[in-house]
């Protein structure tokens, strides 16, 4: 019996905290707002789109930003069809601003402190990247950092950008 238990709250647990948006699933409807002003999701439509979302605390997320500083952002910051969101899970757009000049990041940052855009897409977890294609499809996504994980997702921009 506490076999079963436990094989059922184990259950109960993976599948309450995986669920989420999906690939092949439309991307949710949001709005996020930094120093430069108030982006839509319905702004990003026609391009293709890397939600990232972070915390300054998270060691893995640490690890990841100076690559999607320059395996991406550097590279595609001045394609047209291309958009970055870097979206910090419960930080204020102060702690964002004061993390990003402390790192040296240019990345768009957006803060996200109640998590009401993380929500939308998942419920636990950070790193996570959603790749949207210019349909507004989520194609791709990722939980943690893994540096061979990150050279297939900036491969399928590349595919997506061609």
């Amino acid at each position: 019996m506490k076999k079963i238990f436990l094989v059922l709250s184990f259950l109960v647990h993976v599948i309450g905290f995986g669920q989420g948006i999906r690939e092949n699933q439309p991307v949710p409807k949001f709005s996020v707002k930094n120093e430069k002003g108030t982006l839509k999701s319905s702004d990003l439509k026609g391009k293709v789109v890397l939600i990232n979302f972070f915390a300054t605390w998270c060691g893995p997320c640490l690890k990841e930003l100076p690559h999607l500083q320059k395996e991406v952002w550097e590279k595609y910051k001045d394609n047209k069809k291309f958009s970055l969101l870097v979206i910090g899970r419960e930080h204020s757009q102060n702690e964002l601003i004061e993390f990003k000049a402390r790192k040296g990041f240019d990345l768009p940052f957006y803060p996200d402190k109640d998590r009401s855009v993380y929500s939308l897409f998942a419920k636990e977890s950070i790193p996570r990247n959603y790749i949207v294609d210019a349909k507004g499809n989520v194609v791709y996504s990722s939980m943690g950092f893994n540096e061979e994980e990150f050279k297939r997702m900036v491969e399928k921009i590349d595919e997506l950008l061609k």
